[in-house]
C-alpha cells in the first residue's frame, strides 16, 4: 500500500510555485500509483493555529501524480469557499496530503470512530426530492473536537441540506467509512529540503525573499 510521504507534499509546493512562476514543476520522486487522494492547505499567521486555505481531492482512485499536480493548483485556487491563495501567502502555508484508503460501508450513521475514519454520507433530501453527499477526512472532526452525532450534523449541513434535521434524516444516511495516511509539510521545511537537495531555495514570482 501507498502511504502519503514528504516527496508529496514537495510535488504539490513544486506545482504551486511553479504555477505562479509561469513554469514546469520538476518531475516527482516518489513513484505512480492509483489511489484516493485529498491536498489540503493551511495558513498559520502570528504563530496561531493554521486556518483552512483550501482543501480538494476525489473519493475515486485516480494516477497519483496527476492527481496531485491537479488537486495541489485546485484546492489552491479553486476552492469556492476561500478566496484563492497568492504567492505573498506561500511562507504562512503548510501542505498536507492525503492518501484514502479501506473504504468499507457502515451498518448506520453512527458506525464509525472520530479520529480513525473518514466518513461519506449520502442521503435524500426530503424538501427538494435530491440526493446529497458530503465528507470529512479522518483528521477533521477530531480537529474540531465534535462527537460523532456533531460531526454527522454538520456534515448534513457541509451537504448542501438546510432544513430541520431530524432522527429519521440520520437513519436514512448511507454512510461509507475509510482511513487515511497524511504527510503535512511547512512551506519553511519545504524550502530547507529544496536547498538541501536541488542547492538553491525556490524563487517565487510576486512573493518577498524569505530567509529560512
Amino acid at each position: 500500500m501507498v502511504s502519503a510521504n514528504r516527496e508529496m507534499v514537495v510535488y504539490c509546493f513544486d506545482t504551486l510555485v511553479a504555477h505562479y512562476n509561469g513554469e514546469e514543476a520538476p518531475p516527482p520522486a516518489f513513484d505512480e500509483g492509483q489511489h484516493p487522494l485529498f491536498v489540503t492547505w493551511k495558513k498559520a499567521v502570528n504563530g496561531g493555529e493554521p486556518r483552512l486555505r483550501g482543501c480538494i481531492g476525489t473519493l475515486e482512485a485516480r494516477c497519483i501524480v496527476n492527481g496531485f499536480k491537479d488537486y495541489a493548483l485546485t484546492s489552491a485556487l479553486r476552492d469556492r469557499r476561500f478566496p484563492p491563495i497568492q504567492a505573498k501567502e506561500l511562507p504562512n502555508l503548510e501542505c498536507t496530503v492525503s492518501i484514502l484508503t479501506n473504504y468499507e460501508p457502515a451498518r448506520d450513521y453512527l458506525d464509525w470512530e472520530v479520529g480513525k475514519h473518514g466518513i461519506i454520507i449520502e442521503f435524500a433530501d426530503p424538501d427538494y426530492n435530491t440526493r446529497r453527499s458530503a465528507t470529512y477526512l479522518p483528521e477533521v472532526a477530531a480537529h474540531e473536537g465534535w462527537t460523532v452525532l456533531e460531526a454527522i450534523d454538520s456534515l448534513i449541513r457541509k451537504a448542501g441540506y438546510s432544513g430541520k434535521i431530524t432522527g429519521q434524516l440520520r437513519k436514512s444516511i448511507q454512510l461509507t467509512r475509510y482511513q487515511s495516511t497524511l504527510f503535512t509539510m511547512h512551506y519553511g521545511d519545504y524550502v530547507a529540503y529544496v536547498k538541501t537537495i536541488r542547492g538553491a531555495a525556490p524563487t517565487i514570482n510576486g512573493a518577498k525573499p524569505t530567509n529560512y
